[in-house]
């Protein structure tokens, strides 16, 4: 199948690219590089710097029959300072594509949607059935476009699955390169976490007198590489005039001091933090109930936190740009 990757050079697009020409699809990534990297498009993939806005017509030469959607702005802060930005690039721009995608006959997406559509839930683990109260113009716009998606396939027959993330970690170290995050921005526990082994100074750790074991939040991670198997069988999964709503998570929840743990663990060195009062917004708890993934696309993660953060340490421990 030829599949169209928006924002295939972040982190999470490019190791989707990579694992579905690693499956024998062929890939065309578009990226407008405001956030992603020309260098983390996986090889054999073929690229072209635009925006989702900027494919009709050029997307009827491309023989693409289906679309994995990534392409997005995803800070929680800046979306809270700067909403247009999220409504017009997130929700305006997604529209613009779907109706490029029916305008030439692609019924077929996956959504990187997000668990910020949940907002604080009332019960853990969070199923999809839960209400969707966003917290943040970000989540409002991944929910936003969930609810686009509905009426899209039942209005025009689209093939769509959303898939909600909780965190993500690690890296893929692959024949063909290394694809991680390394963002201009970075807000991920993991990645500050280990750099602050290494000698980047102290973390901070915000709220420890949360109702959890050890007073810190608690919060459910999965590989990159899991969630781009889950991808690649979300893929296989769309159907006409449906549109589905997965959760991608582990299914249990890991504390920020156990995550720590783990981490000094992994690179040899305790995480130096400094202890901070709680952040506005910042829920005790958020865990995936991952059983319509499990029954819906045979998925499970299989790699586990240490994995993880292994896979993550070997990544920016070899960045050229650290070096």
């Amino acid at each position: 199948m030829r599949v169209l990757v928006t924002g295939g050079a972040g982190y999470i697009g490019s190791v989707v690219a990579a694992q579905l020409l690693a499956t024998g699809h062929e890939v065309v990534v578009v990226d407008d590089l405001s956030t992603g990297h020309a260098d983390a498009v996986p090889p054999g993939a073929q690229f072209h710097q635009l925006g989702i806005t900027d494919l009709d017509p050029v997307i009827g030469e491309w023989g693409i029959e289906a679309v994995l959607h990534f392409a997005a702005k995803s800070l929680v802060g800046e979306s809270t300072e700067n909403p247009a930005l999220y409504w017009r690039n997130n929700v305006a721009g997604t529209v613009a594509l779907l109706d490029t995608m029916k305008a030439f006959g692609i019924g077929r997406i996956v959504f990187s949607s997000s668990a910020a559509t949940y907002g604080d839930a009332e019960q853990q683990p969070i199923r999809e059935d839960a209400p969707a109260r966003p917290t943040s113009p970000y989540g409002a716009s991944k929910l936003a476009v969930d609810l686009a998606l509905t009426d899209y396939s039942h209005a025009y027959g689209f093939g769509a699955v959303s898939l909600r993330y909780f965190n993500v970690a690690g890296a893929l170290h692959a024949p063909t390169g290394s694809f991680g995050e390394r963002h201009a921005t970075e807000t991920h526990l993991i990645p500050n976490a280990l750099r602050a082994a290494a000698g980047a100074g102290e973390l901070a750790l915000f709220g420890t007198d949360y109702p959890t074991p050890d007073g810190t939040c608690v919060r459910d991670y999965v590989h990159v590489v899991d969630l781009a198997d889950a991808h690649v069988r979300a893929l296989g999964a769309t159907e006409p005039g449906r549109h589905r709503i997965v959760n991608l998570g582990s299914g249990r929840g890991f504390s920020v001091r156990e995550v720590l743990d783990t981490v000094g663990a992994v690179v040899g060195r305790a995480v130096p933090v400094v202890e901070r009062e709680r952040r506005a917004g910042d829920p005790p708890v958020l865990v995936a109930a991952n059983e319509r993934a499990r029954a819906e696309l045979g998925w499970a993660p299989e790699r586990d936190l240490t994995a993880m953060i292994a896979d993550a340490w070997r990544f920016e421990s070899g960045r050229p740009d650290r070096q």
